[in-house]
């Protein structure tokens, strides 16, 4: 008989889980407690899948031998408590992919930047040729690529949630860029519960893999303490310390490439600019020179990278004022690196569903750039409290339309209005992808 499959979320991750499943032989149930979109209704029967949405009947998501959850399932539901109780496995769609493929798995994670990092080494390894998927928090499902269309390398970007149902899954290059206060909610506002999910990526690596990291993150090197890590280091820094064996730092406008292979680059050379981007494209550099890509790709292909969408993405220019969408800043960190990257006054639009922030990382930058705030959300109270004495214009909203209005009134000639959130975007959109495309539209549609 064979083992009974439950795939609990039935997005991209779960339908991609379901397939694999069912094409090694598993007896397969995929259950959604809201509704399927038709695109992953139709590929699931195509392959004659059964699946349920709107609710879970108990009595078919009981009968399970392993459950394969989505990430975005906490593993507090009342469901989930059950199956963990009786000692039923349950696993990320990732942690399934990998027992079923050889490939070779660079995987990223952090607070801010896994995004662009993730974009960035995939970019790197398509221009040397490299037969290589993206999956994960971006790109397609890991265990459908595994199922239909294997390849030799994967990029794999890695939220927190999706660490937390993670066992024996092996990066083989881990990228950790930081670890900054985030998704506090789901971790019972502990922040060492989130820390410990990121630590996930090191989990398993051997003295055959390698794990690259920001150096100057506080929590990264008070946890590296607490392992007894196999794989070989490759931290990197803005600058170079003396005895600190970095594998990437700048010196003299020059971004310096220490090792497996040496080789600099002018700073000013990178598409992608500001001080975060510098951290991305070492990273990248770093990640693409340990699988042995060639320095002259590495130095074109951190040259020609066109960008993350919703991450500080230029919309246009209405009336003499810059509208930047970064809606992809859902913590306060990512918040902080975009004010940081500010050249002109600016006003803010901030607000949505807050995970437990603590606004006082962009008090100062906030006093320092900031002529105006435009808070967006259902209860921005707390907003409103935290920053009512700085003594800046403010306007509070409950709609993305008022609040760039409020934004364009506030504005003058020579400013940027920056959409950087801070918070999750559930309060009013589906997502920040979401958020940040109505936000274009609503710029775009100004003067039309």
């Amino acid at each position: 008989m064979n083992k009974r499959v439950v795939v609990i979320g039935a997005g991209e991750s779960g339908v991609g889980a379901a397939i694999l499943a069912k094409a090694k032989g598993f007896d397969v149930f995929v259950s959604d407690s809201s509704l399927i979109k038709d695109f992953y209704r139709e590929e699931l029967d195509k392959r004659n899948i059964e699946w349920e949405q709107g609710s879970h009947t108990l009595s078919k998501v009981r009968e399970a031998d392993l459950v394969i959850k989505s990430p975005g399932v906490p593993n507090t539901v009342p469901l989930i408590q059950e199956y963990m109780e009786k000692n039923i496995p349950v696993i990320s769609e990732i942690e399934f992919a990998g027992r079923y493929t050889d490939a070779k798995m660079i995987c990223i994670t952090g607070s801010n930047g896994k995004t662009t990092t993730t974009s960035l080494i995939y970019h790197i390894c398509k221009m040397a040729g490299l037969d290589v998927g993206l999956a994960g928090n971006i790109g397609s499902s890991l265990a459908w690529q595994v199922a239909e269309n294997d390849h030799e390398y994967y990029v794999i970007e890695l939220s927190s949630f999706q660490l937390d149902n993670m066992y024996d899954f092996r990066a083989n290059v881990a990228v950790l860029m930081n670890i900054t206060p985030d998704h506090l909610d789901r971790y019972d506002y502990k922040m060492q519960n989130y820390v410990d999910a990121k630590m996930r990526i090191i989990q398993n690596q051997t003295i055959d893999d390698a794990f690259v990291f920001w150096n100057d993150d506080p929590i990264i090197q008070r946890e590296l303490k607490k392992y007894g890590l196999k794989a070989t280091l490759y931290p990197f820094s803005e600058t170079n310390l003396e005895n600190s064996d970095l594998a990437a730092y700048t010196q003299n406008g020059n971004l310096v490439f220490t090792r497996p292979c040496d080789f600099n680059m002018e700073q000013e050379s990178l598409a992608l600019t500001g001080l975060h981007n510098l951290y991305n494209s070492m990273a990248a550099g770093i990640s693409a020179n340990i699988i042995g890509i060639k320095k002259e790709t590495i130095r074109k292909a951190l040259q020609t990278f066109k960008g993350v969408e919703h991450r500080l993405e230029y919309v246009t220019q209405v009336d003499g004022v810059d509208y930047i969408n970064d809606s992809k800043a859902t913590n306060v960190n990512s918040c902080w690196y975009a004010l940081q990257s500010m050249k002109k006054k600016t006003i803010l639009i901030l607000g949505g569903k807050d995970k437990g922030n603590d606004y006082n990382e962009i008090a100062d930058l906030v006093r320092q750039k900031c002529v105006g705030l435009v808070y967006m959300g259902l209860h921005n109270e707390k907003l409103i409290d935290f920053f009512k004495d700085f003594g800046i214009p403010y306007v509070s909203c409950d709609a993305l339309d008022k609040a760039v209005n409020a934004a364009r009134s506030m504005a003058r000639p020579g400013q940027t209005v920056l959409l950087s959130p801070c918070c999750a975007s559930f309060d009013l959109f589906t997502s920040y992808e979401d958020r940040g495309d109505k936000f274009k539209n609503y710029v775009k549609g100004i003067n039309s």
